[in-house]
């Protein structure tokens, strides 16, 4: 049973209508809103476009609402997506310039904490809320059995489903990102652990005639991310000019038995260091090493051209070179520090030193001078005392000097 009730609304014709449908043994009615939007130039068929409601007063507004958004280029198809649907294919078909190690972590993000929670739901019926109940429950489960997030991790996980979203918007899937009007958890900055000079002092005794003794101290003088000193060959060291060539870097699948793989730095950009003369003869010292290993493994020794290397030629691993390192400063009593806190504390000793952070952007290898500053910025008590004897040495070497005779003869 149905009944018509037609009116026409500009250019679109437009009808509602009552219908009822039969499921099992059960009778269900509903009102049927109606309207054409156009032909289909191959068939000429109408094009027509159907609301449905509870009531025939909805469905006549969802029906105005629809010929207006019609008229006014602000209608958009309906998207029967799920919103786990459009992710799978997302990673699959819009991800395929960045690296193998980030699409598997957006992977696992998608997978371990955004399906779970949104993937059932229809992308056009995604609202705000919704996601920001999720980062909330993110960082503050209500379960005691799982443990929270941190705002770092809350974050990351809001960059993949911002930027999915996104892209549904430019494909005309969704008219606008629902991420967007989200409250993102503040972001601490990262608490670094410098060495400062007497620190640096026993950690080079420490590792005196330690098998990585060499990789430890060059990390020291140069300020290289762990992955760059893994990743530098022989053809990378000038030993004739001092120069260093930073251009690659030794990288790990993510996923669990992950082989090793050499790819560019983290800007994607070479750079070329200046090596002290102490420096210089740190990497004759390894090359002196590694022929002694050569000699030591004999056919077992796989020729890699890398500079540093395991026993017998292979990549050496970041765990290996991280686990050792973390004995030795513990057992010195410095239970914070990271490998990467030698890095730090190449870039503070450099700008202690004089260093302008245009030099020290450029030797470490930051994208701009400005990050630089944010990261490294902050002055020391050493360098406001060494800014102070300079400023002490020039009023003194003022307050000693003779007035020209030019000046004299004015007076």
């Amino acid at each position: 049973m149905s009944r018509n009730v037609s009116s026409p609304s500009g250019s679109h014709g437009m009808s509602v209508r009552r219908k009822t449908v039969k499921r099992g043994d059960k009778e269900y009615s509903y009102w049927e809103g109606r309207t054409t939007i156009g032909y289909d130039p191959l068939t000429g068929k109408q094009i027509q476009k159907y609301v449905t409601a509870s009531t025939k007063a909805e469905a006549t507004r969802k029906l105005h609402t629809l010929i207006a958004e019609i008229e006014t280029d602000t209608y958009y198809e309906p998207c029967r997506l799920l919103l786990r649907e459009w992710l799978e294919t997302w990673v699959s078909e819009y991800t395929p310039n960045i690296k193998d190690s980030t699409r598997y972590l957006y992977s696992s993000d998608i997978k371990k904490y955004i399906i779970p929670h949104l993937g059932a739901v229809k992308l056009e019926n995604l609202k705000p809320e919704m996601i920001q109940t999720f980062y909330n429950e993110l960082l503050h489960p209500k379960t005691a059995a799982k443990k929270p997030l941190s705002p770092k991790s809350v974050r990351c996980i809001h960059s993949v489903l911002h930027t999915a979203l996104n892209q549904a918007v430019m494909l005309g899937y969704i008219p606008t990102n629902p991420s967007d009007a989200c409250k993102l958890p503040r972001v601490d900055k990262p608490t670094t652990h410098e060495m400062d000079e007497f620190q640096s002092a026993a950690f080079l005794d420490a590792i005196q005639d330690h098998p990585h003794e060499y990789l430890y101290k060059i990390a020291l003088f140069t300020g290289l991310r762990e992955g760059e000193l893994l990743g530098l060959t022989w053809e990378c060291v000038d030993f004739n000019h001092g120069l260093l060539i930073v251009k690659q870097q030794l990288r790990r699948h993510q996923q669990k038995g992950g082989q090793y793989y050499i790819s560019p730095t983290k800007n994607g950009k070479s750079r070329t260091l200046v090596l002290a003369p102490t420096v210089l003869q740190l990497f004759r010292l390894q090359k002196e090493k590694q022929e002694q290993q050569r000699q030591n493994a004999g056919p077992e020794w796989c020729e890699s051209g890398m500079v540093f290397t395991n026993p017998t030629g292979g990549y050496l691993s970041y765990r290996t070179v991280y686990d050792c390192f973390k004995r030795i400063v513990e057992k010195l009593g410095f239970p914070e520090m990271r490998f990467h806190d030698l890095r730090h504390t190449y870039a503070t000793s450099s700008l202690n030193y004089g260093d302008d952070i245009k030099t020290l952007q450029e030797n470490l290898g930051h994208s701009s001078a400005s990050f630089t500053l944010d990261t490294y910025g902050h002055v020391s008590n050493q360098m406001k005392k060494y800014s102070a004897d300079r400023l002490e040495q020039y009023i003194q070497r003022l307050n000693t000097m003779e007035p020209p005779n030019t000046l004299q003869g004015k007076k």
